[in-house]
């Protein structure tokens, strides 16, 4: 039998990014374990650095462009290390894994068509969710008289991040456990009821519910 073959993809959000290697290099690494794994070759890899928002973002990602060309010449999966290195706009996704190209993520080796649908819907809602709770911030700031000037943004920023970095802790402990119950087929009202039955407690330390829980599925598919 013939190995399969991948074409990698990764991407970084920022100029930065991309000069610094922030990102980078533990997407190849994610991506090269995943070929090693499964007994593949690689025929192509590219590195993007271009913003993920929006419906029209494969116009602005020549290198995507040409590693989905790759992936139907060769023929080829297209591998990312996560969802949403891809994108997170659900319907750009979508899109793409209607394409005709194979395509493969990481963090997710045994995810299928549909569970990759649902988590990219999750990563769409979680990126809308983090822009309002950040606008509300301010808003709520503001209201309180607290200047948001120099400093204002800068300490609301790390406030942010840090309740941010906690949740995405959170999260990463639970990531076994979730991906255990996806494998088995279970829907996210059954993870509910089966977390509870455990005796997990949500983020909040209480009982769980299906928003929690799409908050933490979400992260997960998040970088």
């Amino acid at each position: 039998m013939k190995p399969q073959k991948f074409v990698l993809y990764a991407r970084v959000r920022t100029e930065e990014q991309g000069r610094s290697g922030l990102g980078l290099e533990a997407q190849r690494y994610a991506n090269g374990e995943h070929v090693r794994r499964n007994g593949g070759v690689v025929v192509g890899e590219f590195v993007e650095v271009e913003t993920g928002k929006g419906s029209n973002a494969l116009d602005r990602r020549p290198m995507l462009r040409a590693a989905l060309a790759m992936c139907k010449k060769a023929p080829a999966t297209l591998l990312s290390a996560k969802i949403d290195r891809v994108g997170r706009n659900m319907n750009f996704v979508s899109g793409l894994m209607e394409s005709g190209v194979d395509f493969a993520v990481a963090d997710m080796p045994n995810a299928d068509k549909v569970m990759l649908h649902m988590y990219a819907v999750m990563a769409e809602w979680e990126r809308d969710a983090i822009s309002r709770r950040t606008r509300e911030a301010l808003a709520a700031a503001k209201a309180r008289g607290i200047r948001i000037g120099l400093t204002g943004p800068t300490n609301l920023r790390r406030a942010v991040e840090a309740r941010q970095a906690a949740s995405d802790a959170f999260a990463a402990r639970l990531r076994g456990v979730l991906e255990g119950f996806l494998a088995r087929g279970l829907s996210q009202r059954a993870i509910v009821r089966e977390l509870n039955a455990l005796g997990v407690k949500s983020p909040g330390g209480g009982a769980w519910h299906l928003r929690p829980l799409q908050r933490v599925m979400a992260r997960l598919a998040a970088p």
